[in-house]
């Protein structure tokens, strides 16, 4: 349905509006879009008036759509030109949605003055109810404006809290930074000292520990070291020219750091500038032992000065380093003693017509170079030659000691004759009776003169090797008797083997022919066969380059865990 009015002056306009307040009412629209709507109409015919002219109100009203769209209201202002012309655009088109299931109320009385009273109060009721809605959507927006305020004063809030915990996380990654990279230098450290430490104690030679203390300190810790062993002189018997804070090391056996500002070195004394190196900061600290420092060790700093930590680490260097060379200082003075002790055990071999002799002994590479090996060879009362090779069990002074003794006893026993069984037999009641718990082994022969044999007899020991004129090579291993020393009562049996002139016999120990991953039995066929190459002439003529030429081949793979002792009997032609 469509209502239109023709408007030219104000009473036009003004019935106009109030008709269509009253058709739009009619049609259920809610109070709020009805005064949206007329408002808006009466703004725009208040234009189309000031403009002059006649203008044209359309109402027109659409039923809802068969695909359920709600019906709508609609209201459209255009100029009107006269009857027959063409309808021109509307300058103003605005519309309402109707309510669902509402039916119109009946048409309204003509316009009168009563009817505009009821439209002007009609007007004030739903600007009233618009106001109301107005004011409760006023109140919802202040409402929602405190809460949008305390939400922003939370936020803000939030925003220093996030702050505070931003700075705090900050902080808290620099400190962690920084742990970090204490604890990688303290790694460092720990890793360096326990490096040095093994370097240092690698070596028992107290030269070599001197020259690595340098190596390993410059330039990460150190510019220069220099190290004082009190024990060291110069060439003219008077002591180097030390600095002052070296010498008070020495003294008080305290660290001692000189330099024109204090150190703050944690456990370390400050001191004077030291007057050889007045513009150099010296740290100087003891070399300490149980009962005195030996020395001091004098370092200056790779910059301007040392890290608190890294002096810790440096005065505990020193400290694993003075107990290095106090080591390997003993080592050395021990060494002495068993390299001169072992020089007057060797014995010096007789020379006989018909029989040369030739001798080795090496110590074990590991130790002290002393062990329980030995060679011996001495004549008895009825002119016959004896000759031993012997192996106490163990290594160091005391079995060379106890080395001694054997050798010592079996020349007593000697003297009253004997065979070889018989002399291994009492050997073995002396060593049982005189050191329970210790064990040897022993081979003997016994060449007399003028007569194609040799006498032998062993204990524990490996067989003889007998080497013919032709170079057949023989391994005599009749049956010995057991280890000297072992609780058992024994009677070792003799073994009597002929020789022609131009034959060999080869009496050693088991560090000639025994490896580990081996066994025995190998290494005494490898010395066979270098017995078996050697030419008669150098057993005739050079009886010890023969004794190294069997050797060499025999130790060149072998470390020499265990001494090892050879002895060539060769009968000449």
């Amino acid at each position: 349905m469509t209502h239109t009015w023709r408007i030219t002056t104000v009473a036009d306009a003004a019935r106009a509006r109030i008709d269509t307040a009253r058709i739009v009412a009619a049609h259920g629209v809610s109070t709020l879009e009805r005064t949206r709507l007329v408002t808006a109409l009466g703004a725009q015919l208040r234009q189309c008036l000031t403009k002059g002219g006649t203008w044209r109100l359309d109402v027109r009203t659409g039923a809802p759509g068969q695909d359920g769209r709600p019906g709508r209201i609609t209201a459209s202002v255009r100029s009107h030109e006269g009857a027959g012309s063409v309808p021109q655009q509307p300058a103003w088109l605005a519309s309402a949605e109707l309510p669902g299931g509402h039916q119109p109320a009946a048409d309204q009385a003509p316009f009168e003055g009563t009817s505009l009273a009821d439209a002007l109060l009609s007007a004030d009721e739903d600007t009233s109810i618009v106001l109301e809605n107005l004011a409760e959507q006023e109140e919802l927006v202040a409402f929602h404006r405190e809460e949008l305020h305390q939400t922003n004063q939370g936020v803000l809030a939030l925003h220093a809290e996030l702050d505070a915990a931003g700075r705090a996380q900050r902080e808290l990654f620099t400190a962690e930074r920084e742990a970090r990279r204490e604890a990688e230098h303290a790694r460092r450290r720990l890793t360096f000292l326990a490096d040095a430490s093994a370097a240092l104690t690698a070596s028992l030679n107290h030269e070599e520990i001197l020259r690595r203390l340098p190596q390993l300190l410059v330039p990460a810790y150190a510019r220069s070291v220099d190290v004082w062993l009190f024990s060291d002189q110069d060439e003219a018997g008077r002591p180097s020219p030390r600095p002052a804070a070296a010498v008070a090391a020495a003294r008080t056996g305290r660290p001692q750091y000189a330099a024109d500002h204090p150190g703050g070195l944690s456990g370390v004394d400050d001191h004077p500038p030291s007057a050889l190196h007045p513009t150099q900061p010296l740290l100087c600290i003891p070399l300490p032992t149980r009962h005195s420092p030996l020395g001091v060790v004098t370092l200056t700093p790779p910059e301007a000065r040392w890290d608190a930590d890294d002096a810790v680490m440096l005065v505990e260097l020193a400290r694993r380093a003075s107990i290095a060379i106090d080591n390997a200082q003993r080592f050395e003075h021990n060494r002495d003693i068993a390299e001169t002790l072992q020089r007057a055990l060797l014995t010096e071999l007789p020379s006989t017509p018909g029989l040369r002799l030739a001798a080795r002994y090496l110590p074990a590479t590991h130790g002290l170079n002393i062990g329980g090996d030995w060679y011996d060879a001495f004549r008895q009362p009825d002119g016959s030659l004896v000759t031993v090779v012997g192996d106490v069990t163990g290594h160091g002074l005391h079995a060379a000691v106890m080395m001694s003794q054997l050798r010592t006893a079996l020349r007593a026993y000697a003297v009253d004759g004997g065979s070889p069984g018989q002399l291994l037999t009492r050997l073995h009641m002396f060593l049982h009776h005189l050191q329970p718990d210790l064990y040897a082994t022993a081979v003997i022969a016994r060449f007399r003169p003028d007569e194609p044999t040799v006498t032998w007899a062993a204990a524990g020991h490996p067989p003889p090797v007998l080497r013919t004129p032709e170079g057949e090579v023989r391994i005599l291993d009749a049956r010995p008797g057991a280890m000297l020393g072992i609780p058992l009562d024994q009677d070792i049996r003799d073994h009597t083997t002929r020789l022609a002139p131009g034959s060999t016999l080869a009496l050693y120990t088991d560090g000639l022919v025994e490896r580990r991953a081996q066994g025995i039995d190998p290494g005494i066929e490898r010395l066979a066969r270098a017995l078996a190459t050697q030419r008669v002439r150098d057993l005739d003529q050079d009886l010890e380059g023969t004794a190294d030429r069997i050797l060499d081949p025999m130790l060149y793979d072998s470390e020499r865990d265990d001494d090892v002792c050879l002895l060539l009997c060769h009968l000449t032609t």
